[in-house]
């Protein structure tokens, strides 16, 4: 049997639709730099590291500490964005189910658990860096000020949390 020539003038279709991004005031651009210039260095340090121990045996204890800082940095930087495009884990069958006011609900209910959350979550990691400032706590491996890695976690949570609030207030004003 033989197989059609394929026309060349026809665009060809993507697998999944480009959806655009809902109206925020600070772009999600941010993030998906700041995602994607972390996951680089990642690839990079972890490239570096498996040929260090490739040619010499021996592991350098001080790539590791850094990929876990920046593993944490990128969850946060990659889950602000996917809040706020609605791409988060959850189950479709409830949260896509049923009646326009049940979805905006559930859609209203999720938002305010996140963003209290976010900010519960900001508080207490800045306790825990003010902790680590003031103890003088260092890193294990390259012996730094442990707050240098600690006091990410409330900045970034803080932004998840303004993300969670700007889109709470665009679920609020949505006609339902």
């Amino acid at each position: 049997m033989a197989i059609p020539d394929a026309h060349h003038d026809e665009p060809i279709e993507p697998i999944l639709p480009e959806i655009p991004d809902p109206p925020v005031r600070v772009p999600l651009k941010f993030e998906d730099w700041a995602s994607v210039l972390i996951l680089s260095a990642l690839a990079l340090i972890t490239f570096g590291n498996v040929i260090g121990r490739y040619l010499t045996d021996t592991s350098f204890a001080w790539t590791e500490e850094i990929s876990v800082f920046l593993l944490i940095v990128l969850t946060m930087t990659a889950g602000a964005s996917a809040f706020v495009r609605n791409q988060h884990i959850r189950i479709e069958l409830i949260a896509d189910g049923g009646s326009a006011q049940r979805r905006r609900r559930l859609a209203l209910i999720s938002a305010v658990v996140v963003l209290l959350f976010f900010m519960l979550l900001a508080v207490l990691s800045a306790r825990m860096a003010y902790d680590d400032y003031s103890y003088g706590d260092t890193s294990p491996a390259i012996g730094v000020p442990a707050w240098w890695y600690s006091i990410w976690m409330p900045i970034l949570a803080s932004a998840i949390a303004l993300r969670m609030a700007g889109m709470l207030r665009r679920l609020l004003r949505a006609r339902a």
